[in-house]
């Protein structure tokens, strides 16, 4: 058996129609938050690429940490992006799942050397994600970081407001 490829898993996401009431939901009903909520869009992202061709989606996120793994909900503000895609195909629902891997670049060179292409990714306050085609073979799809989501980068803000 190999070394594993993913080193732990880092994030559960699910895409939502309206990101404040999904929190709104979570927090008052399953007592999970804080939640810290960004927005990603072209003036945020650098680099945005689906398949290798740049876009200009936008969308809006929320993070917040359930034991050691964090959850996230995405409500997209455009309807072209992966994740208006997904709500149009299949209604809100987990999304993907968000790993650790030792190296990000020999993660990406590997998969992408077994035609697994990059869906989406870019560089976001000094952190750079891709969106791995592992759906297939996995079930889902898997996001990668070059570093921790969240740790570095300081939400636009926070839900509920005073957390």
């Amino acid at each position: 058996m190999r070394e594993p490829l993913f080193t732990e898993t880092l994030q559960v996401s699910i895409v939502v129609r309206d990101l404040d009431a999904a929190m709104r939901t979570h927090v008052r009903e399953y007592g999970i938050g804080p939640w810290a909520v960004y927005e990603f869009n072209p003036s945020t992202v650098s680099d945005m690429r689906h398949r290798g061709e740049p876009v200009a989606w936008s969308w809006q996120l929320a993070i917040a940490q359930v034991g050691q793994v964090q959850w996230e909900l995405v409500e997209p503000l455009d309807d072209e992006s992966i994740y208006a895609q997904f709500l149009a195909d299949h209604g809100p629902g987990v999304h993907h799942v968000g790993v650790g891997v030792a190296a990000y670049d020999d993660t990406l060179a590997e998969l992408a050397g077994r035609g697994q292409d990059v869906l989406l990714g870019g560089g976001y306050k000094g952190l750079t994600f891709a969106y791995l085609a592992t759906h297939d073979d996995l079930g889902a799809i898997t996001e990668i970081f070059s570093g921790a989501p969240g740790e570095d980068q300081k939400p636009d803000r926070t839900y509920p407001p005073s957390a």
